[in-house]
C-alpha cells in the first residue's frame, strides 16, 4: 500500500449537491425534499428500495464482489432484486477476476450500467485514509467498514455538499429484500467511523430517526416521509 500509493476512486464530473446513500436495512425513508438535484448511491441490493420510490436507476451503485458469485441467501437475493435493472456507474469492490469476466457475470442476470469500474483493496484503503485520516487494513469482517459507509466516504471525497444516509443502521439486522434476518458485521466499526466523520465536521445526515438517536447523526431537515 505504501509503495503503490493508490488513489481513492473518483467520479467525473464530481458531485455538486446533496447525495443520498441508500442501504438495505429494513427501515429507510426518502428525504421529504428529494428532487432532481440529489444524486443517489445504492449498495448491493438496496436498489429494491429506490425502485419502490419510483427511481428508475440510481446514479451510482457499489457492489461487493461476492454478491456476483455467492451462493448464500443474501447474494442470491441481491441478484434476484437486481435482475433486469440498471444503474449509472457501477463500482464493484474487490473483484479479482478481470473486467471481461465481470461483464459476463453481470449479463447472467441482465444488470446493465453506463460505466463499470473495479475498486481494489488498496483503493478502498486510500479512500478511508483520505477522508477519515485513518489507515485501516481491514483484515477481517469485524475490522472493516460496511459498503454503506464506504459509499458515504466516496460521496464526501467526490464533492457532495451533504450526504444523507437511509437504510444504513449499524444496530439493525436483516435486509429489506428478504426475511432471513441475517446479522450484520461492521457494527462497531461503522458506528465509530460515522461518529468520526461528524467530529471532523463533515456534512453527514440521516432520515432515519433510530439512527439519529443511536449515533448522533442529525436528521436531514428534521423531516422524513413515513
Amino acid at each position: 500500500y505504501l509503495i503503490r500509493r493508490p488513489k481513492p476512486p473518483t467520479i467525473s464530473p464530481p458531485f455538486k449537491g446533496p447525495v443520498l446513500v441508500v442501504g438495505s436495512a429494513p427501515v429507510s425513508h426518502m428525504p421529504v425534499d428529494f428532487d432532481e438535484t440529489f444524486r443517489v448511491i445504492t449498495i448491493n441490493g438496496s436498489q429494491a428500495v429506490t425502485k419502490a420510490w419510483g427511481i428508475d436507476s440510481p446514479h451510482i451503485t457499489l457492489m461487493q464482489h461476492n454478491q456476483l458469485n455467492g451462493t448464500n441467501t443474501n447474494a442470491v437475493d441481491v441478484r434476484r432484486v437486481l435482475c433486469d435493472q440498471k444503474t449509472g456507474t457501477l463500482y464493484v469492490l474487490l473483484w479479482r477476476k478481470g473486467k471481461r469476466r465481470l461483464e459476463r457475470r453481470l449479463k447472467t442476470f441482465n444488470y446493465t450500467y453506463e460505466n463499470v469500474q473495479i475498486v481494489n483493496r488498496y483503493e478502498r484503503m486510500a479512500l478511508l485514509e483520505k477522508v477519515s485520516g485513518l489507515k485501516m487494513l481491514e483484515l477481517d469482517k469485524n475490522s472493516k467498514c460496511s459498503n454503506g459507509v464506504i459509499a458515504v466516504l466516496f460521496a464526501l471525497h467526490n464533492g457532495a455538499t451533504a450526504v444523507i444516509i437511509t437504510g444504513i443502521n449499524p444496530n439493525s439486522g436483516g435486509h429489506i429484500y428478504n426475511d432471513a434476518n441475517l446479522s450484520r458485521f461492521h457494527v462497531k466499526t461503522d458506528s465509530e467511523m460515522l461518529k468520526r466523520l461528524l467530529a471532523k465536521g463533515y456534512p453527514v445526515f440521516t432520515t432515519d430517526t433510530d439512527v439519529s438517536i443511536a449515533i448522533g447523526i442529525p436528521l436531514w431537515n428534521s423531516k422524513i416521509i413515513q
